[in-house]
């Protein structure tokens, strides 16, 4: 199989960035010069779209792993995406369907750690998980503080 076909496969199997196609690219063998012609005749095609790879990493994360922005962004430039795509990205994320996910995930780890007697360290696990899936820190203590007062009162 030549190279063309593999990278036309390749970006057409899934959205794709810049970055993951010249790697690939380059994985292959090709020069420098090819690299740039290819990626510049995918572009053409729009096999290799940035904004739609951006989009796409952003609806998927958040609704299939239940990442929160700071991590999706996080995964974003780490793939080179520009701010402007990664702007264009989070618009994919609907406020209100995030902070149900966000108090989803909340009470489930909250029932999680209910072991623990220590409300304090409770809800400082909670927040830390939490951080660790990128939700934004006054966020995720409104939740806490929501599941805490809904537990209490139920």
């Amino acid at each position: 199989m030549d190279v063309r076909t593999a990278i036309y496969r390749y970006c057409n199997y899934q959205p794709r960035c810049h970055y993951e196609v010249r790697n690939k690219l380059y994985e292959i063998g090709c020069k420098a010069d090819e690299v740039n012609e290819l990626i510049a005749e995918l572009i053409e095609k729009d096999l290799l779209n940035e904004e739609r790879y951006a989009r796409a990493i952003a609806r998927g994360k958040f609704r299939i792993k239940h990442w929160g922005r700071q991590k999706i962004v996080q995964q974003l430039k780490l793939n080179k995406i520009s701010d402007y795509c990664i702007r264009k990205a989070l618009t994919e994320i609907d406020t209100e369907e995030y902070y149900q996910t966000l108090l989803k995930q909340t009470e489930k780890k909250w029932h999680e750690f209910r072991g623990d007697e220590n409300v304090l360290l409770r809800k400082n696990k909670v927040y830390r998980y939490l951080m660790q899936k990128g939700f934004e820190p006054d966020m995720i203590w409104d939740a806490i503080n929501q599941i805490v007062k809904s537990s209490e009162g139920g």
